[in-house]
């Protein structure tokens, strides 16, 4: 571990999981909004744009960056915050190295959040921004970190489902993919965990689903159908509440023959990699999804 986890660690414990314990919507929103403008900070050079995808009532905004390929994939990501906070804003310095890493273009859509708007919302959000861009030239690939990894995801098996174009892979950072909240690590991890609080697990399920079944596959993947489906690749901290949602999700992909990676690394925090600018762990893990994507992009060449 390096000595910057190291310090990062005990931050996170003190200041975030206290404030995601209790805080509201709104507060939560604030925060990260506020706290990415000053920690998480882009590859200089950087060009952010907008753009929309759909039209009419189907109309979803998006921030967009630019990548250095021609001929390469564009990736589509899905940011996290338990369906209830984070933006596109929130996550794109980390796109934005990514990208830089890749050459890929990005765009992040900005999908409907509870409590205003509930499941399912986000996964319609997404349909209308896959169906935008699944025509690219280089194809696509799909990610998500959290409940943005439960949406790309989720989105996979409507893909498939649907019979649409597929992407030509699929990664997540640390996914929620069971909102029924029956992995024994979401208790199990709670104490180790120095970001996300278990105890309030269900409290974000419930603003979300309103009712609606939670083993529905749109929003627990867990429960959805992939045979059949492109590469899949998976990164999640063993000490993380979610970390039976990663494996268990590895899991259920490869018993549908699905071509999985699936990465546990060691007591890092939930979604570390937003850390780009700061934590040598969240670079490595980035490059190793940069090969990934890169060995992607030269099989749908062939």
């Amino acid at each position: 571990m390096s000595f910057v986890a190291r310090l990062l660690n005990p931050y996170l414990r003190l200041t975030e999981k206290p404030m995601l314990k209790k805080a509201s919507p709104e507060k939560m929103r604030r925060s990260l909004e506020v706290k990415s403008r000053l920690f998480f900070h882009p590859p200089r050079g950087t060009r952010y744009g907008k753009r929309t995808l759909g039209t009419g009532a189907n109309r979803v905004e998006a921030v967009t960056i630019e990548g250095t390929t021609l001929t390469g994939p564009l990736i589509l990501y899905f940011h996290g915050g338990g369906y209830v906070f984070g933006s596109p804003d929130t996550h794109k310095a980390m796109l934005a190295k990514l990208s830089r890493l890749t050459g890929c273009p990005v765009i992040l859509p900005r999908y409907r959040l509870a409590p205003e708007h509930s499941h399912p919302a986000p996964i319609e959000d997404g349909l209308v921004a896959y169906r935008e861009i699944m025509d690219h030239p280089g194809g696509v690939i799909l990610g998500g970190d959290s409940a943005g990894g439960s949406l790309a995801l989720g989105l996979l098996g409507e893909i498939i489902r649907m019979g649409l174009s597929q992407p030509l892979g699929t990664f997540a950072f640390s996914p929620l993919t069971d909102l029924t909240f029956t992995a024994p690590s979401i208790l199990g991890n709670d104490a180790a965990d120095v970001v996300l609080p278990g105890s309030r697990a269900a409290e974000f399920a419930e603003m979300f689903l309103r009712g609606a079944d939670p083993k529905d596959p749109r929003c627990s993947p867990l429960f959805a159908a992939f045979t059949g489906a492109s590469p899949v690749w998976i990164t999640v901290g063993d000490t993380e509440i979610l970390l039976d949602d990663s494996t268990r999700m590895a899991d259920v992909l490869r018993a549908q023959s699905v071509d999985v990676t699936l990465r546990l690394e060691r007591d890092l925090p939930h979604v570390w990699p937003v850390f780009q600018n700061i934590l040598p762990e969240a670079r490595q893990t980035l490059q190793a999804l940069a090969n990934w994507v890169g060995a992607l992009s030269d099989s749908g060449k062939r």
